[in-house]
């Protein structure tokens, strides 16, 4: 286990250095070698390079590198305050799905834990623990080995060659039942993973005990493939959750190759992709509730350009309500801070393109800020310069501490908005 350090919380768009800022929140050297290292294996997104630091980007989430854990944190409003947007972070994981601590396994599981990082292991063991309680499913699997009992068929070849001497003996290919195949293959990785990389000293014999619990499995290759290719049954359907956490910690751990010291773990999500979803997610719950009529969509995508040979080129909207109906809606999320600014002419050009192309009767997008405002304008005709019946909406949503009462906040401005009547 690596001796664990407090975690340096920093909001995005923010920067750390080696050797400058404040105690607590510097780079060692070491530690920004690794981070050096790993963007530039191919240019990672999630923070660019700067004269002896690194600058984060537009993604959030956890950086592990070595002991060192790094939260990037969203920032939306005027409040500075770090701990309440980790708390906030949690809320929208939680709320698109991206951390389900509604698992019934995962019911008790405390949010005072030192950092998502540990939120996340907390999960994964705690799911681990109850496939072990319910008892690890068994699959069959073929086998050879030089057996001292004839079973299954004999592989002649094989057997010429290694027993020629020992006649009392038979290469045999035959089947077993047990609970050695590839899902507990990639669990049990995934513990040894976090035996090496966890710093968390509450959380270490938790690990123990289940490495000590967990049949040993061969070493296994993992890719994105491995995990695309896994089909769940009513027998295996209990591991989806520790399988989905699994693919995040295996396929996000970048291994520090030349010393060995400066792992380095991301598990970072696009903010306007989380903004985007937690829209959506607030939407559809408070329509649910209102037993509204609505139907919501999102990414519903349009193609709108055929190259003479190719592939065809689309358009793809975040939210679409009411979709190839009479009074179609369209939203597109944004996460910024328009600080009264108008929308960048990018945003609305492709507005007007959904407008068109989805026969909207009304749309929007939709920002994060520090008070709700909703204003609307027309485009203009490009022949007269007077204005057309096309309307296109700003809407300014305020970040609200609570989760819940934000959600609700968001449904309800967004659908007071679609009861307005469009502008004359």
């Amino acid at each position: 286990m690596l001796e664990q350090d407090d975690p340096i919380r920093v909001f995005e768009h923010s920067s750390l250095w080696a050797h400058k800022g404040e105690p607590g929140k510097r780079l060692t050297d070491k530690q920004l070698q690794a981070l050096q290292a790993f963007h530039g294996e191919e240019g990672m997104p999630y923070y660019t390079l700067i004269h002896k630091g690194v600058r984060f980007t537009e993604y959030v989430g956890v950086l592990q590198v070595g002991n060192l854990t790094i939260e990037v944190l969203p920032k939306a409003d005027k409040n500075d305050s770090t701990a309440q947007w980790h708390k906030m972070l949690i809320g929208m994981l939680k709320a698109v799905g991206l951390f389900d601590i509604q698992a019934p396994t995962s019911s008790k599981l405390s949010l005072r834990a030192n950092s998502i990082l540990d939120l996340y292991f907390t999960l994964y063991l705690q799911e681990v623990e109850y496939l072990l309680h319910r008892g690890l499913v068994k699959k069959y699997r073929k086998t050879e080995s030089n057996a001292t009992a004839l079973k299954g068929s004999i592989q002649f070849a094989q057997h010429i060659q290694k027993n020629l001497v020992h006649q009392e003996r038979f290469y045999v290919r035959h089947t077993t039942y047990d609970v050695q195949h590839q899902l507990h293959q990639i669990l049990y990785k995934t513990l040894l993973l976090l035996k090496q990389i966890n710093t968390n000293p509450v959380l270490q014999s938790k690990i123990g005990s289940l490495l000590l619990n967990f049949p040993e499995q061969p070493d296994l290759k993992v890719t994105e493939a491995t995990f695309e290719k896994i089909t769940f049954n009513r027998k295996t359907e209990s591991y989806s959750k520790a399988l989905e956490i699994a693919r995040m910690l295996l396929l996000n751990y970048h291994p520090d190759v030349s010393k060995g010291q400066n792992h380095v773990l991301a598990l970072m999500f696009d903010m306007n992709m989380l903004w985007e979803r937690f829209v959506y997610v607030s939407l559809r719950k408070g329509f649910r509730k209102a037993n509204l009529s609505y139907t919501l969509h999102d990414q519903v995508h349009k193609y709108f350009w055929k190259p003479a040979k190719g592939s065809r080129s689309s358009i793809k909207p975040d939210i679409v309500i009411n979709k190839d109906k009479a009074g179609c809606v369209v939203l597109d999320t944004k996460w910024k801070n328009l600080n009264g600014y108008n929308p960048s002419p990018d945003d609305l050009r492709q507005l007007y393109v959904y407008h068109e192309y989805y026969k909207a009767s009304k749309v929007a997008l939709v920002y994060p800020g520090v008070d709700l405002s909703s204003r609307s304008g027309r485009y203009l005709c490009q022949n007269t310069g007077s204005l057309t019946d096309k309307e296109c909406s700003v809407i300014s949503l305020p970040v609200i501490g609570n989760i819940d009462a934000w959600q609700k906040s968001i449904y309800t401005h967004i659908a007071d908005w679609l009861n307005k009547p469009i502008l004359n």
